[in-house]
C-alpha cells in the first residue's frame, strides 16, 4: 500500500524537491501546495496518510495548521520542517498533532517512509538529536 503524503510549504522549489524526494523514498505524493489554507482545503476533500509540513507559512503558521489537519484527518501523520529551526520540542509537537520534526537540511538523510509509514501504530514523537 502507498503512502500518500501532502506536501506544505511556501516555496515552490522547496515544494518540488520534496516531492522528487518523496516519490524517489516509495511514497506518493498527493499534493503540494504552498500554505494553510490551501492544505486545509485539500485535506477537506481527502485525508493524506501523512503531511510535510513548514513550520513557518504565510498566514496560519505550521503548528496552527498541524492541529487543524490533525483535527480533519487524525489518521494523518504529520512531520514538520523547517529551515529556519533547528528543533521543535517534545512538547510542542505533541499539541499541535506532528510525530516529527526533521530540520530541511536533514530532510534527505532521514527515513521518511519509516516516519510516514508508522502512521496507524500508535502516538509517537520523534525529537531531532
Amino acid at each position: 500500500m502507498t503512502c500518500r503524503i501532502l506536501v506544505v510549504d511556501d516555496s515552490e522549489s522547496f515544494r518540488l524537491t520534496a516531492v522528487q524526494l518523496l516519490a524517489a523514498r516509495g511514497l506518493e505524493p498527493l499534493a503540494a501546495v504552498g500554505d494553510g489554507q490551501a492544505a486545509l482545503a485539500a485535506v477537506s476533500s481527502d485525508c493524506p496518510d501523512g503531511v510535510l509540513l513548514d513550520v513557518n507559512l504565510p498566514g496560519q503558521d505550521g503548528f496552527t495548521v498541524a492541529a487543524l489537519i490533525a483535527s480533519a484527518c487524525p489518521g494523518a501523520t504529520i512531520v514538520l520542517t523547517s529551515s529556519d529551526t533547528e528543533e521543535v520540542p517534545s512538547a510542542v509537537l505533541r499539541s499541535c498533532g506532528a510525530v516529527a520534526f526533521v530540520p530541511k537540511i536533514e530532510l534527505a538523510m532521514t527515513d521518511l517512509p519509516t516516519l510516514f509509514r508508522a502512521a496507524g501504530s500508535g502516538p509517537k514523537v520523534v525529537e531531532h538529536s
